[in-house]
């Protein structure tokens, strides 16, 4: 059974002069790894899966896989709003090594409950490893439902939900549901630690990406039940929880990787650099989470 739990990177896709930066990249993965984070989703929206094309998507989940080198679950993003590209690079993913597949609800051309049911079904039926839902309305306009995360538990290879409603009513009724049967993660820095003590495992980070270990000791914690030695921490890093989306993600995320030396803060059109004001405000969130 696949265990997923504490903090896993949504990681970010390096770029120079408008290419995927390969080496970047891979060094990215294995420092992530030894600062302690516990999975890692390459070519997720953080990864600007959008704007990268078919094969730089496939070579990314390639790299992921080998540099990781089974030392922590590989999620792989291959969702899409095209049930059958979504299922092809599913299929590409699962053959190149991955431990499971995050699958965005279809954006833009909001399906209906049965149509959300359908499309994850068909994907479902196409592969034969676990499969992680993405809940995300703010960004694909359509949230799936109770109900229908009910009848997707019941299908053999969904396995959870990454639950990025930051809406804590909801991560009670879906524990109560589905019980730990089922995988409940955050995809909200901001309410992760509230989302554990309401049931969840973990969370799947963009703060980690710049502080994966202070992100993943707080989710030690948050699993150890020690909430009050967690929440301390927790607050130390809600500047950056809440500056690194003053902007569209991931180019506030990429400028403050840029600050520590980690890539280049290049993202792609129609995603732009970030303002000057953001940047002082990254710069005091990284300030006063010590980093």
């Amino acid at each position: 059974m696949l265990n997923l739990h504490g903090a896993i990177t949504a990681l970010i896709t390096p770029f120079s002069n408008g290419a995927v930066d390969k080496k970047a990249f891979e060094k990215f993965v294995n420092w992530q790894i030894e600062q302690g984070i516990n999975g890692i989703v390459p070519v997720g929206t953080t990864g600007e899966s959008p704007t990268v094309t078919n094969e730089e998507h496939e070579r990314l989940i390639e790299i992921a896989v080998k540099t990781s080198n089974k030392r922590v679950p590989v999620i792989a993003g291959t969702g899409s709003n095209s049930t059958a590209e979504a299922i092809e690079m599913s299929r590409f993913a699962e053959k190149a090594g991955a431990d499971a597949l995050l699958i965005v609800a279809p954006y833009y051309n909001k399906p209906t409950q049965e149509g959300l049911y359908q499309h994850f079904k068909a994907i479902n039926d196409a592969v034969g490893i676990p499969i992680l839902v993405y809940n995300i309305p703010g960004r694909s306009i359509v949230d799936i439902s109770l109900g229908t995360m009910q009848r997707l538990a019941e299908l053999k290879n969904i396995a959870g939900i990454k639950d990025a409603t930051s809406n804590l009513q909801r991560a009670v009724e879906q524990h109560a549901a589905l019980g730990d049967r089922f995988i409940h993660l955050s995809g909200d820095d901001a309410t992760a630690l509230a989302y554990v003590a309401c049931g969840g495992k973990g969370v799947i980070s963009v703060t980690s990406n710049i502080a994966p270990k202070q992100v993943a000791h707080v989710m030690a914690l948050c699993n150890a039940g020690d909430f009050k030695s967690a929440l301390p921490l927790h607050e130390k890093l809600m500047g950056l929880h809440v500056d690194l989306f003053a902007e569209a993600n991931p180019a506030p995320v990429k400028y403050a990787a840029t600050k520590m030396g980690l890539c280049l803060e290049d993202v792609r059109l129609p995603l732009v650099p970030i303002t000057e004001n953001t940047r002082k405000l990254v710069d005091a969130a990284l300030s006063r989470a010590g980093l």
